[in-house]
């Protein structure tokens, strides 16, 4: 069967069926080797990354935890060992990301769901997490406005992105290792170049840190900051719902 093209990233707004099947038959493709994949293109650092965006959820209530675009659940486990009382849920479009994801955090709950359209009542979370996700998703704008929506009053998000970069040094950064290293990388190890071309392709057309921190702003987000993590190759934002 041939993969289902991903719509241009400019026409993804218009084509949001196309584009989250497109993404969603890629992430399938790739999640026996996504784990592998992640750890040799950052060298580790995603790990460290995560386990510092997860300290960032201490200040949150208390209550049940969300990780969207939650992949093979690297966030999720450590939403799950971080707060062990609580209910934590990870939710992604890609089933084959979720199956590879449930052999490291068994206790978390897992639905395939779009995070631009989550299957939860409004308020029905005390803190969110989303890694290296929003790249992918049909509308950034849907996406901050339902996680403005399942938070609940005090509720913390903290999203860790490969922005991309506003600044000199992460931008050379970014077309010598990124640009060149994830396609021949996923190409060897996958057998699937494309879907490391789309990953390059799709930080070159995202937003800047601080323009997505603009739009969580315009969300409704009380209280947004963020900040580059290792030369800007990654940013942490993190958001406060009003109390």
């Amino acid at each position: 069967m041939e993969p289902r093209p991903i719509p241009a990233l400019d026409e993804r707004a218009a084509k949001p069926r196309a584009h989250d099947d497109g993404v969603r038959a890629m992430f399938d493709r790739i999640a026996p080797r996504y784990d592998l994949l992640n750890r040799l293109l950052s060298g580790g650092l995603d790990q460290t990354w995560r386990k510092r965006a997860t300290r960032e959820l201490r200040s949150a209530p208390r209550g049940p935890r969300l990780d969207v675009c939650a992949g093979t659940m690297d966030f999720a486990k450590l939403l799950a060992d971080d707060a062990p009382r609580e209910r934590v849920v990870a939710v992604d479009l890609a089933e084959e990301m979720l199956r590879e994801g449930r052999k490291k955090a068994p206790r978390v709950e897992t639905i395939v769901a779009d995070a631009c359209a989550l299957p939860f009542d409004a308020a029905t979370f005390a803190a969110a997490t989303c890694g290296f996700g929003v790249r992918n998703v049909a509308s950034t704008e849907s996406f901050a406005r339902e996680m403005h929506r399942v938070l609940a009053p005090g509720g913390v998000l903290v999203v860790l992105e490969a922005f991309r970069p506003e600044r000199a040094l992460p931008a050379m950064l970014h077309r010598a290792y990124v640009g060149k290293m994830f396609p021949t990388l996923g190409a060897v190890l996958t057998r699937d170049p494309a879907a490391y071309e789309y990953f390059v392709a799709s930080v070159a057309a995202f937003h800047t840190r601080r323009a997505f921190e603009r739009l969580l702003q315009n969300a409704g987000f009380a209280s947004v900051r963020g900040y580059d993590v290792t030369l800007g190759m990654a940013g942490i934002v993190v958001a406060e719902k009003a109390r």
